[in-house]
């Protein structure tokens, strides 16, 4: 679709994390360390794009043409947050169409960088660390000493209301307030994805929605229709389409975001 000329897509952080694998570092190693945890987040991929052929070799090469985020005129696309103070601070590494330049992929991998902060707030989502050194084990099985929130919502002010990925364990938080700086302020819509929210799909906000619902464990494939209408929020012009675990069918209309 995208080579159609009928669809845009943008970067999430497997496409990044799939780039660094593959990237020289220059030291010997890659952008990505092949560590063993690495190794088994990647190898189902790897598996069955079959690592080093001609197939990785032109996903690699499409992955390298996808910006971090999209700012169209009625809508915005990024994969996990936006956060304008992070894309300012990721500029240097972009091109003028919001791409990776090969020194940018170089910059934003390396850890501990202002890039590499940036990258990972836009692709995987603001994280703060806990409160009273309390830690908990994410899906994989690693210990997490940092929380996602919900930056989307601006009534989270505190750990409490904003954790995310803490199923049943957020009122064990305490009511301490959280920075509002990555809080998404702004009236113009916002389409992302990456959380793997459950439940039935709805709108995260006013402004803001997300798409990833868990389609890749029984949950739904979601898709919206937005209608671009002057000041309107995300409910009163966003129509949402949805099926459990099969694809959305149908034409894309103007506007339509997947």
């Amino acid at each position: 679709m995208c080579d159609a000329g009928s669809a845009l897509a943008v970067m999430g952080n497997h496409e990044f994390n799939a780039l660094g694998w593959a990237e020289p570092d220059g030291s010997g190693g890659f952008l990505r360390p092949h560590t063993e945890k690495n190794a088994h987040q990647h190898k189902e991929f790897l598996r069955q794009i079959e690592e080093g052929s001609t197939a990785h070799a032109q996903a690699l090469e499409w992955f390298r043409t996808l910006p971090v985020w999209i700012d169209l005129p009625g809508l915005r696309v990024v994969h996990a947050c936006w956060s304008e103070s992070a894309q300012e601070k990721l500029s240097s590494c972009l091109d003028a169409a919001n791409r990776f330049t090969p020194e940018g992929l170089q910059e934003a991998s390396r850890r501990g960088s202002m890039a590499y902060s940036a990258a990972e707030v836009l692709l995987k989502g603001p994280e703060l660390l806990l409160p009273d050194g309390r830690s908990f084990f994410d899906k994989d099985g690693h210990e997490r000493r940092e929380v996602r929130i919900r930056w989307w919502d601006r009534k989270a002010l505190t750990f409490r209301d904003a954790a995310l990925g803490m199923e049943g364990e957020e009122a064990s938080l305490p009511e301490l307030p959280i920075p509002t700086a990555y809080h998404y302020w702004k009236n113009k819509p916002v389409f992302f994805g990456h959380y793997w929210l459950q439940g039935t799909p709805a709108l995260a906000s006013d402004y803001a929605a997300c798409l990833d619902f868990s389609v890749a464990k029984g949950g739904f494939f979601e898709a919206a229709v937005l209608t671009l209408l002057e000041n309107c929020s995300l409910g009163e012009c966003c129509d949402a389409s949805r099926s459990r675990g099969t694809p959305w069918v149908g034409q894309n209309p103007p506007g339509m975001v997947t």
